[in-house]
């Protein structure tokens, strides 16, 4: 059972007090979720145990059992807290999408979450594989809609509302969109993309987003361009 009372936060790479320091005073189911986190980006998501973060953080493990009382309780909340934070990264991209025509704007939002996902991976690729691969129930469990397939979904009815994606197409779309870029982003941490230069791993990305766009215009007959799904400038 779950002890902490509050929502964990997931701190950015390299952000906050490093891993080493020593906890005396303050929240300590945070203080936890934090060397959990650093303990998976520098070890992977099985490198580590539940007494290696009491001994990072300075604490006994009857301290941290008041908190978590197994490994998998902890996961939960580190799952949990990584899932928050890529919803976050990719409504943060999609705020950047600009265009005055809707159909090209609802488009471009589309590609820029594929974007979004995959340099989400790349950039914390533990967390992401984490995240991802664990068998236990999130704690705590996400809104409705407040995860990756909801804020796809909202970007796919997009599409069918300003009229490029058609109704009949929209089932099991989020299936389609999802499992091509989530093999991608696998394939970059993970695969024969790994090694691959920043830019060289844009330009095959872009040719993914790029058919699913392609095959979505080809439900309603819309016309495309070469240049339409262009990158949202950084914020």
């Amino acid at each position: 059972m779950l002890t902490v009372s509050t929502p964990c936060c997931l701190r950015r790479y390299g952000e906050g007090v490093p891993a080493a320091t020593p906890y005396h005073h303050g929240n300590l189911g945070q203080a936890l979720v934090d060397a959990a986190v650093d303990a998976v980006r520098e070890q992977g998501p099985d490198g580590w145990s539940l007494r290696d973060l009491c001994r990072r953080v300075g604490v006994s493990h009857n301290a941290a059992y008041r908190h978590f009382a197994h490994r998998d309780d902890l996961v939960a909340v580190v799952s949990a807290a990584t899932m928050t934070r890529l919803v976050e990264t990719l409504e943060e991209r999609l705020a950047r999408v600009e265009a005055d025509d809707p159909v090209l704007r609802a488009r471009r939002r589309l590609a820029e979450a594929g974007r979004g996902y995959v340099d989400f991976a790349v950039g914390d690729p533990h967390l992401f594989r984490l995240a991802f691969a664990s068998a236990v129930v999130r704690d705590p469990a996400p809104a409705p809609g407040r995860d990756p397939y909801g804020v796809l979904s909202r970007v796919l009815d997009d599409l069918v509302a300003v009229g490029f994606l058609a109704p009949s197409a929209r089932p099991g779309a989020e299936t389609t969109c999802w499992s091509a870029v989530h093999g991608f982003a696998c394939l970059c941490i993970e695969g024969p993309l790994r090694d691959a230069a920043e830019a060289a791993r844009a330009a095959e990305l872009d040719h993914v987003l790029v058919a699913i766009d392609r095959s979505y215009a080809a439900t309603t007959g819309a016309a495309v361009g070469p240049d339409d799904l262009r990158a949202a400038r950084p914020g």
